[in-house]
């Protein structure tokens, strides 16, 4: 067990949250992410002028545009990091220590810390939060349990399209709500705009809103995660999380810290891991920590690895893989519609996304559905053509990279409804010639993730349940 070290923490008279909105446009490109051999980014020198992590600013391929820093931004440039603009943010895609595909392999092998400052932390509160939530999103959020959580959508009121995806979780007193970096300015328009209608009808009770601005957030993702996530924290924490299972949260204070952070069992690369919610004035302190704990089984990682991490766990990526024309069933993300949402509705769009979930033959479906496919030849990345064999048109890509654990050409787009099943052969347009390739499931790795047991149903009539 690595030796507790103490972590000199000064906590200010004011934690930097609160409800002040700051908007960036959206959405950045991650296009070049998923070609780790021809990046182009170059590290930030040390003397440059320092951005307030208050101020954010859009992401552009103009380098004179000011980018937003998170909490971490000089830890990264300490530690040797590349960077981009990514959500409005000046980001590192890698470290000098580990090439991209080694940083992906370290965090399927070992454990990796991903910063994700960058990404939008909302809470949500009030008599009426509960009601408001289950407005603009199809999940079924009044059965869900304090410190249990879920993967959901916002949804267009009119279309039933994907504003974004978010993770929602119910804590005692509010609903934590994180949202994507790349559509902050769109996302705080919707949700201002969502707000303003609820609260307009005198039948609704109140809601109240928060932008935890500056709030850390970072993410510790592969197999040594529980173990070194431990060793850090209290007894009692410690025992805790060894239960904690996926899309379950909990509070805790590191060891030698006076922070308390958020817990989520959760994450964005289909292993086991965490994603921890920091006070800013302990972001730095609390993420070194955690890396003089485990110097020799945790490494920082960067957007670059991310990226392919989450491909080959079949994740998708907003702006690319979602967007506002798509709808959760096309996405095929219907799981996220909870049983009781489907018999009742009483969500944005519920008419069409409803009446999608129906069968064919019941006036129901959809004309696209979105696939994984395995490419042969040269890898198959956003806007080609997925064709048929007469060439003719009948899907596109929106995602696609080379597997560093498969060794295949990897890639996520939609098709043409009715061809999306496993097994389907169709061919892709890359650099103008057609690629063989094979519609699969995904995701194309099997996910590691800590899940609750599963009660097997009776096999016999011996015991029976009311």
């Amino acid at each position: 067990m690595a030796a507790k070290r103490s972590v000199a923490v000064l906590r200010p008279a004011l934690n930097g949250t609160g409800s002040h909105l700051v908007r960036a446009q959206c959405p950045p490109t991650l296009r070049q992410l998923s070609r780790p051999l021809s990046i182009q980014a170059s590290r930030p020198r040390r003397n440059s002028p320092r951005v307030p992590v208050s101020r954010r600013y859009a992401s552009s391929d103009n380098s004179s545009e000011q980018l937003g820093r998170t909490g971490l931004y000089e830890l990264h440039a300490a530690h040797g990091a590349k960077f981009v603009p990514f959500g409005g943010y000046s980001m590192p895609v890698q470290y000098s220590d580990l090439s991209i595909i080694e940083s992906h392999n370290w965090t399927r092998e070992r454990a990796s810390l991903f910063d994700v400052g960058h990404m939008v932390q909302h809470e949500f509160s009030g008599p009426g939060v509960e009601a408001f939530l289950q407005t603009i999103t199809p999940s079924s959020l009044s059965t869900l349990k304090p410190y249990n959580g879920t993967l959901s959508t916002l949804l267009h009121r009119e279309t039933g399209g994907i504003v974004d995806d978010t993770v929602i979780t119910r804590l005692p007193d509010r609903f934590y709500v994180v949202t994507n970096a790349g559509c902050r300015e769109k996302d705080l328009a919707y949700l201002n705009s969502e707000l303003e209608a609820f609260r307009s009808d005198s039948s609704n009770e109140s809601v109240e809103w928060k932008v935890l601005e500056n709030q850390g957030l970072i993410a510790l993702q592969g197999p040594l995660a529980p173990e070194i996530l431990e060793r850090v924290l209290g007894e009692a924490a410690a025992k805790t999380l060894k239960t904690l299972y996926f899309g379950q949260s909990t509070h805790a204070k590191i060891d030698s810290t006076d922070a308390e952070v958020l817990i989520s069992r959760a994450g964005y690369t289909g292993e086991d891991g965490f994603e921890i919610s920091i006070p800013p004035y302990a972001t730095e302190a609390v993420t070194q920590f955690l890396l003089d704990s485990a110097k020799d089984e945790l490494r920082l990682a960067g957007l670059g690895a991310r990226d392919t991490l989450r491909l080959e766990a079949g994740m998708c990526l907003y702006g690319h893989d979602l967007d506002d024309s798509t709808t959760p069933v096309e996405a095929a993300l219907s799981w996220v519609i909870g049983k009781d949402r489907r018999a009742n509705g009483g969500f944005h769009g519920d008419s069409i996304i409803l009446r999608q979930l129906k069968k064919k033959s019941e006036g129901g479906g959809v004309a696209r559905r979105r696939i994984g496919l395995v490419v042969e030849g040269a890898p198959a990345r956003e806007g080609a053509e997925i064709v048929d064999e007469a060439g003719e048109k009948i899907g596109n890509i929106t995602s696609g990279c080379p597997s560093p654990v498969l060794k295949k050409n990897i890639s996520m787009g939609y098709i043409k409804d009715g061809l999306h099943k496993s097994g389907t052969e169709v061919h892709v347009v890359v650099r103008g010639k057609k690629r063989k390739a094979t519609v699969t499931k995904m995701p194309f790795l099997p996910a590691k993730y800590f899940k609750e047991p599963t009660v097997a149903a009776p096999t016999t009539p011996a015991s029976k349940t009311p």
